[in-house]
């Protein structure tokens, strides 16, 4: 018999982005405490592990649930299950991310993508309910995706990595990109380092209508249409720092994804991509509570 949820159950979920780490303790949907760090080297988790602890001697909570930046090893059957892969950031690659929880806690540690948790998170309790096939997107310091489909997070040999696509470049750019990996993927173009880079000044300070967000709004257009196209979303929720900051994009990307796909599509005109594209319903709370939701399903998939 799995772990069972009820009204009562605390579950903790930690949030592992680019620049920062929030650890949030929930029941349900409901956020009773919260921390933030900044995003360090490793020894960021001991830290997070601390504060858990605390919380855990007022609190019992019953799992925890980690949404992580990537790439990640999330295959149980593999030795590295749970082991960052050959990430950028420095003195994360290899590190034993879940490990790191399981070892300390000896409660059920479920392990998934940030932005995976977040899309679980929207199917849950925000713009994704009652959609069974659904994406997250995300526009920060890296560009991410995360898939959903029956309440299940999409995996195969790993987990997507769709922001690091390549896309045709809009005429005139002659930016190199800023991934090391690939340059100017789309990651690379839009991604929170390859934007300040471009604009050589603080976003902040960058006008509306500079010519950086028209490209950035065709290379989410061109991007989100080829998702479209693959993966045939009831819902795309399109999220992250950059949006958050320039809501305006939103709509941009809605005509160059009309664009994109002509009249290809029946019924998939300007007025339909207001509902299948839109911003996250949990705003801000959507990676922390997807930690919640990973958390939850781990503790769900545990014997009792």
């Amino acid at each position: 018999m799995a772990g069972v949820i009820d009204k009562d159950t605390l579950i903790a979920g930690v949030e592992l982005g680019g620049t920062k780490c929030i650890a949030t303790l929930a029941r349900g949907r409901t956020i009773l405490h919260q921390s933030r760090w900044p995003t360090r080297g490793p020894e960021t988790l001991d830290d997070i592990a601390a504060a858990l602890d605390g919380w855990r001697r007022g609190a019992p909570f019953a799992a925890i649930g980690i949404a992580s930046f990537g790439p990640l090893c999330l295959d149980p059957a593999d030795p590295h299950f749970g082991h960052m892969e050959n990430t950028p950031k420095p003195g994360w690659a290899g590190v034993d991310v879940h490990g790191h929880f399981a070892r300390r806690f000896a409660i059920p540690v479920g392990i998934d993508t940030d932005v995976a948790g977040a899309a679980l998170a929207e199917g849950a309790w925000g713009a994704s309910t009652d959609c069974p096939v659904h994406v997250y997107a995300t526009i920060g310091t890296g560009v991410g995706l995360g898939i959903v489909v029956d309440g299940k997070a999409v995996h195969g040999r790993l987990h997507p990595e769709a922001g690091h696509m390549r896309i045709r470049r809009t005429p005139g750019d002659t930016f190199a990109g800023a991934c090391p990996a690939h340059g100017d993927c789309l990651e690379g173009l839009i991604g929170g380092p390859a934007l300040a880079a471009r604009a050589n000044r603080p976003l902040a300070e960058v006008p509306d209508d500079d010519i950086i967000w028209q490209r950035v709004a065709a290379e989410l257009g061109e991007w989100a249409a080829m998702l479209i196209l693959c993966l045939s979303p009831h819902r795309l929720v399109i999220g992250g720092g950059v949006l958050d900051h320039r809501p305006a994009l939103l709509d941009n990307i809605r005509v160059a994804v009309a664009d994109n796909l002509g009249s290809y599509l029946a019924g998939l005109d300007l007025d339909a991509l207001h509902d299948l594209i839109v911003p996250p319903g949990l705003g801000r709370e959507a990676g922390p509570l997807g930690a919640i939701i990973i958390g939850q399903n781990a503790l769900r998939e545990t014997p009792a």
